[in-house]
């Protein structure tokens, strides 16, 4: 038990050395957020429109197809809705990021509480972990 609250203040001490954004720098993050989310929200509506047109199209070129044609058609609408569910993921991540930056937690890990690398948040801006964390989320 002292080893965890140890840790806990140690990550409380951590928090309080944040260094707070400016408005500028936080206007300027949240633009690109919110650009990057009205993007993809966008390209979540054209998959979704597409697929709806090509559930129709299967549906009216049914007749007289086989077993494989079944599962082939199958497949291929598991493949696009994992897609569109793939977008629709990625759209809540950075809407999470915007209320994390809201919220000034921004750029700070939710596991340890080091920032994250600028270098990291550039490559993937929803991130909410640091390398270091990550790699060892990963490896389990």
């Amino acid at each position: 038990m002292a080893k965890a609250t140890e840790t806990r203040s140690d990550t409380t001490g951590k928090a309080a050395t944040r260094r707070s954004r400016s408005a500028a720098e936080i206007e300027k993050i949240r633009t690109a957020l919110e650009a990057r989310r009205d993007e993809l929200q966008g390209e979540y509506e054209q998959a979704i429109s597409e697929i709806t047109e090509l559930q129709r199209e299967r549906l009216a070129d049914s007749a007289g197809d086989d077993q494989a044609d079944t599962g082939t058609k199958t497949f291929e609408r598991e493949q696009e809705i994992t897609l569109a569910n793939t977008l629709l993921e990625r759209i809540t991540q950075v809407e999470r990021a915007i209320d994390r930056l809201g919220e000034g937690n921004y750029g700070w890990c939710e596991r340890c509480g080091n920032a994250i690398p600028v270098e990291r948040l550039a490559a993937f801006p929803s991130a909410t972990l640091c390398v270091s964390c990550k790699q060892l989320e990963e490896r389990r």
